[in-house]
């Protein structure tokens, strides 16, 4: 159990981007092959190059390409869902397959993500292919897997398979991820899914995680896949697939060396900078409640301030293995310090941390002298962690990002996702616990 009284799930937890600020990954489109049918050439004459579209009224037989936007008809019902022209999977919902899970016979199945679930966030670390998926049981009153659409159940059987010998890898079905580029019914392709990373033990990559929703608890899965390098899905391959023949001669390369061994290769397309903007660092704005209790509370008690947020990344991060929070009259800059495990746990690697404390009212920005005060005061192989409920300044974070510093920026949005994640995400669960456990004065 931890400062915050919550047990840790041992899900790994990495740099996270949400779905709808992913890089842009390079995927190169084959040229036309001899023999090609006049229809494929008229379905490629009616993407545009520069934007990568595809044409509602082409939609028919046409590849998946990475990143490629598919266009949504204009007729304002349920028909204009491109995904229902793309793939015989249905035109309603994040969870969209051929097939049924309880009769375990989906052939394909279809993850769509509109990045407007706040509650549910879906994520991509771009540094290492890993995309996180939350199932189907969003609210109480369901049993884990007993669900309308069967989603969970078709998670727990393809991660289950996913761990098994190279038949009963075989018998997953491919998982396709579309996102929501904008507005309208578009939707873009982000690749092909295969349940696991090689990042993640068995125990990790399909979580149980708790949630609580007016007074009431209930469980959820959260997935994780990792993003195959593969460029273009072929409409030959998912031809194939729906055909029970998804090892066939047009079977991507990455797919059949996962079937056969388990081993990921993951498209990672790491941004070379990452430097969030204002807005970034924020909370979405019916989360900002959270943040406003936590600054209310210790505006006037930075010392209490300074704990909760040590307490919040030792809760957070389950390699933290101590932390001792400064006295007030002993700061020299750095709040707190700890140590960071590194390496297995029969033999691990600590690694000294220093923890730097903000309570800024929103809006309010951390400027470069806070950054350099902490800064200038990390040793030699430390890191530093720097917890704010405002924002980095752009200058100051770019001078942190430029110049190499090994700073981990949690600013008043992330602070806002720690605490849903330790349980804390609602307003009267929050102020419960901060009363009870940083009792004012």
């Amino acid at each position: 159990m931890d400062k915050f009284g919550q047990a840790h799930d041992r899900c790994a937890v990495g740099k996270q981007l949400p779905v709808a600020t992913l890089p842009t990954a390079c995927a190169t489109v084959p040229p036309m092959r001899q023999g090609e049918s006049t229809g494929a050439a008229m379905r490629l004459r009616n993407v545009s190059q520069d934007q990568q579209i595809v044409d509602f009224d082409h939609l028919d037989g046409a590849d998946l390409v990475l990143d490629r936007i598919y266009r949504g008809g204009g007729a304002g019902n349920v028909g204009d869902d491109p995904l229902g022209k793309l793939l015989p999977v249905g035109n309603q919902g994040g969870f969209r397959m051929k097939g049924s899970p309880k009769r375990d016979s989906v052939k394909v199945a279809v993850l769509y993500t509109s990045g407007a679930e706040v509650d549910w966030p879906d994520v991509l670390d771009p540094h290492t292919g890993v995309f996180t998926y939350f199932g189907d049981n969003r609210s109480p009153g369901s049993r884990l897997e007993d669900t309308p659409r069967g989603g969970n159940l078709l998670l727990s059987t393809a991660f289950a398979r996913a761990h098994g010998e190279p038949a009963e890898r075989a018998m997953v079905a491919p998982f396709l991820l579309f996102d929501k580029p904008g507005g309208g019914r578009d939707v873009r392709f982000r690749g092909l899914l295969a349940p696991g990373s090689n990042r993640l033990s068995g125990e990790e990559d399909l979580v149980a995680v708790w949630r609580t929703t007016r007074g009431e608890r209930f469980q959820n899965y959260r997935a994780h896949f990792t993003v195959l390098d593969v460029p273009v899905v072929s409409r030959a391959w998912i031809n194939q697939v729906l055909d029970d023949n998804p090892l066939g001669s047009e079977c991507p390369p990455a797919w059949r060396i996962w079937v056969e061994s388990r081993t990921y290769a993951a498209l990672v397309a790491p941004p070379t900078v990452i430097v969030r903007n204002r807005e970034q660092q924020e909370p979405h704005p019916r989360d900002r409640d959270l943040l406003a209790l936590v600054y209310d509370h210790f505006s006037h008690n930075p010392h209490g301030f300074e704990q909760f947020a040590a307490d919040l990344w030792a809760a957070s991060e389950r390699n933290v293995d101590k932390i001792d929070v400064t006295r007030p009259w002993r700061d020299g800059g750095r709040d707190a310090v700890g140590d960071y495990l590194i390496g297995p746990v029969s033999d691990p690697v600590a690694v000294e941390f220093a923890l730097e404390a903000k309570c800024y009212a929103p809006g309010n920005s951390v400027g470069v002298r806070q950054t350099s005060r902490l800064i200038s005061r990390l040793r030699h192989r430390q890191f530093g962690v720097l917890v704010t409920t405002s924002h980095v300044d752009s200058q100051a974070y770019k001078e942190i990002r430029d110049d190499g510093h090994p700073v981990v920026v949690l600013a008043g949005g992330d602070v806002v996702d720690m605490l849903k994640r330790t349980g804390f995400d609602t307003p009267a669960a929050l102020r419960k616990h901060l009363l009870e456990k940083y009792p004012a004065g």
